[in-house]
C-alpha cells in the first residue's frame, strides 16, 4: 500500500480535529495521547466535520450533535455497524525536517 503525506505532525493539537482533503477525501486527523488517528471526515448522522471536534475518551466527538467515534475502530460504542472509515497511519521523519503523518 502506497503512503499518502497529510500533514506535519506540528500541525495537529493534542485532542483536537484537523481537516486534510487529499485526492478527493476529507479526512479528520486527530492526535491522541501521542498517537495519529485518520478517519473519514463527515459524520453519518448529519454530515458534521468530525474534525470540527475533539477528542473524548478515546473517541472523536462530532460538534454537531456530539456523536462518538473509536479511534481506534471508528465505531460507536454500543451501536453496531454504526462506523467511520478508519486509516492506518504512520510518521515518517524527515532529515533536517519535521516529521510527516502518512496515512
Amino acid at each position: 500500500m502506497p503512503w499518502t503525506s497529510l500533514c506535519e505532525l506540528s500541525e495537529l493539537t493534542e485532542n483536537q480535529g484537523t481537516y486534510v482533503e487529499i485526492g478527493g477525501f476529507q479526512l479528520a486527523v486527530f492526535l491522541s495521547a501521542g498517537k495519529v488517528h485518520v478517519l473519514d471526515n463527515l459524520c453519518p448522522h448529519a454530515g458534521g466535520s468530525l474534525a470540527g471536534g475533539h477528542v473524548e475518551e478515546g473517541c472523536a466527538v462530532c460538534p454537531v450533535h456530539h456523536w462518538c467515534f473509536q479511534l481506534d475502530n471508528g465505531q460507536i460504542p454500543g451501536s453496531p455497524g454504526v462506523a467511520v472509515r478508519v486509516y492506518p497511519t504512520r510518521l515518517k521523519q524527515r532529515e533536517g525536517a519535521g516529521t510527516l503523518v502518512q496515512a
